[in-house]
């Protein structure tokens, strides 16, 4: 029992920390659990972390024990282990140890320390636990401000665990296993319970995909593990997504023929599914629904290593209605799934017979939803409620009831309504000011929400991956937009080359570009008009004159988490992007005397 080795002979002391910073393993969990079992708390940390930003981590945490997976981690905790009071021991647990220190271990050296320890004396830790405490902390780090500790007790994972799986109908031994595929970051609150406390809970086989996952193994992991649930950020489905199209537009015209006929027929079939149950109308698929299924859509999920998928869904908003169409068309409907940190990682579920497309789904079992503050349009603050929301940021009271209400309500920042069978769709959030909000802000004072009008252009303009508006304070809405480019596999940053959708959608216009250059700085006319044609047609169908982009400007690059737009969860970081690209949007205003 590894958590032994934790309690005595490493010096954890209860209600301390444990760090976790290394690439998802096997250890991970096993120090995870262990952390928990032995009194103090489980803190994972990511592996982009600085030496200063685990120094704050490990001072608030009162830290005791850092678990590293290689000596790339161990030099920042070598740069930083003389200003913390706290620090006893340093496990690392892959790769050979390089570095000699008294109080490093190897996982080995790490496992052998649990003998000398009793199991009475474990049995008399564990026993103490009680379930309102505290056993996991998940930091969200800021650029403006310290880190909030989220303070998560045995009883918000546990019970948030068994909700969910009894929610989503997981399967457990002997009937089924369930076999799952983890590649995001575990120190993800999203991530750690779907992968690792669910996985747990059912008796469920968990592997873990290589550190490349992002940069485009991901897909050969799922082919040769063959899960039979998966949850994707938008941008793997996108990405999945383009690794269909690119197939299908390798195949012969033939072939993709039947396939666009397929697929026709799926989205309708699927549609007429989604309002049926709605309607509590029974329906049966056409009789061809067989053959497109043996001709297309069997050979689709077989393609992504999805074959054996009986659930798939998505984690983190943003996932486009032409994406959800795209998997609906293929039988595959992508489920939404909706949930903050400080709620344990999930609130709200979709299932494949009680689903609408984007909406995030309905709250758990005895947990509540509700919206305030609603404007015009009935789109208000959302507010949740239930036994996963969290205990509060780690010494620091006046966030924390800033957060949470007196009643309990916990407050998430995020903007949205619920529709008359009580699903929620979430459309923006304002959990910060200026840049870091979702919400623009003219200065005509005018609040504008740019997701809908970002999918809109994504809509219009196919070769078009990333729409960010900007105009904070300005006269006037701009737009960045990247286009679909291919990805780097050993470095994961965008490459020049368009992907093949694109490239094909060029061929349609009559266009010879193949590479980002070729649009950009030889400024090929067919495509660049194209795209001021989609944003009319965009603009065309708003409401009022402010919402309307007045210029916009192709960006040099696609966005990636190596480039630093994209967060480790692959979520856009509209600050970032600003930041990176304040030049561009400078430029974008710089004849109007504006000083972005």
């Amino acid at each position: 029992m590894p958590h032994k080795g934790l309690l005595p002979q490493l010096g954890l002391e209860r209600f301390h920390g444990v760090g976790i910073m290394g690439l998802n393993s096997e250890e991970w969990v096993i120090a995870s659990i262990g952390a928990i079992m032995a009194g103090g708390f489980s803190v994972g940390i990511l592996v982009t972390s600085s030496p200063k930003a685990c120094q704050v981590i490990a001072e608030s945490s009162e830290m005791d024990i850092f678990v590293v997976d290689n000596d790339r981690q161990l030099q920042k905790i070598i740069q930083i282990q003389g200003s913390l009071k706290h620090l006893k021991a340093i496990v690392q647990y892959k790769e050979e140890i390089r570095t000699r220190l008294q109080n490093l271990y190897s996982w080995r050296g790490f496992l052998d320390l649990a003998g000398s320890v009793s199991e009475d004396t474990l049995d008399r830790v564990i026993d103490s636990q009680k379930p309102s405490q505290c056993c996991t902390l998940v930091y969200s780090l800021s650029a403006t401000g310290p880190p909030k500790a989220m303070m998560l007790s045995h009883d918000n994972i546990t019970w948030t665990t068994l909700a969910t799986a009894q929610r989503l109908s997981y399967k457990c031994p002997p009937e089924e296993q369930e076999i799952l595929v983890n590649y995001l970051p575990l120190s993800y609150m999203g991530a750690q319970l779907l992968d690792m406390w669910i996985s747990i809970s059912v008796a469920g086989a968990l592997y873990f995909a290589q550190p490349d996952a992002l940069r485009g193994s991901l897909i050969d992991t799922l082919r040769e593990v063959k899960p039979t649930l998966f949850h994707g950020v938008p941008w793997v489905w996108d990405r999945l997504l383009d690794n269909l199209k690119t197939d299908q537009l390798s195949s012969s015209p033939f072939r993709r023929r039947v396939d666009q006929w397929a697929m026709w027929l799926g989205l309708r079939t699927n549609r007429k599914r989604m309002f049926s149950v709605r309607s509590s109308r029974q329906t049966h698929p056409p009789l061809c629904f067989g053959l497109a299924k043996r001709l297309t859509f069997n050979q689709a999920r077989k393609f992504l290593g999805l074959h054996h998928c009986r659930q798939y869904f998505s984690l983190g908003l943003g996932l486009s209605r032409a994406t959800l169409d795209y998997f609906l068309s293929l039988n595959m409907p992508i489920l939404a799934l909706y949930g903050l940190s400080e709620s344990t990682g999930i609130h709200t579920v979709s299932r494949q017979h009680d689903f609408r497309l984007l909406s995030c789904g309905k709250s758990l079992p005895r947990t509540h939803i509700k919206t305030q503050n609603e404007d015009d349009e009935a789109i208000g603050d959302i507010y949740i409620w239930g036994r996963n929301v969290f205990m509060g940021y780690l010494n620091d009271e006046e966030n924390t009831q800033e957060k949470i209400d007196a009643h309990g309500w916990l407050r998430t920042g995020d903007l949205g309504f619920l529709d008359t069978d009580k699903f929620l769709y979430v459309v923006g959030n304002t959990r910060a000011p200026c840049l870091h909000a979702d919400i623009i802000t003219l200065s005509s004072g005018e609040r504008i929400n740019p997701n809908p009008i970002e999918e809109r252009v994504k809509r219009y303009i196919p070769l078009v991956r990333y729409v960010v508006l900007v105009g904070q304070d300005a006269p006037y809405l701009c737009a960045l937009l990247t286009l679909k480019c291919q990805i780097n596999t050993d470095t994961g940053e965008p490459r020049n080359a368009l992907t093949s959708e694109a490239v094909a959608f060029c061929r349609q216009l009559r266009s010879q570009s193949t590479r980002l250059s070729d649009i950009i700085y030889d400024g090929d006319p067919v495509v660049l008009e194209f795209i001021g044609q989609g944003i009319d047609a965009a603009n065309a169908e708003v409401t009022s004159d402010s919402a309307k982009i007045m210029k916009w400007t192709i960006l040099r690059t696609d966005f990636s988490v190596a480039g630093g737009e994209l967060g480790a969860t692959t979520k856009l970081k509209r600050a970032m992007v600003a930041r990176i690209y304040q030049a561009e949007i400078e430029n974008l205003y710089e004849d109007d005397d504006y000083d972005y």
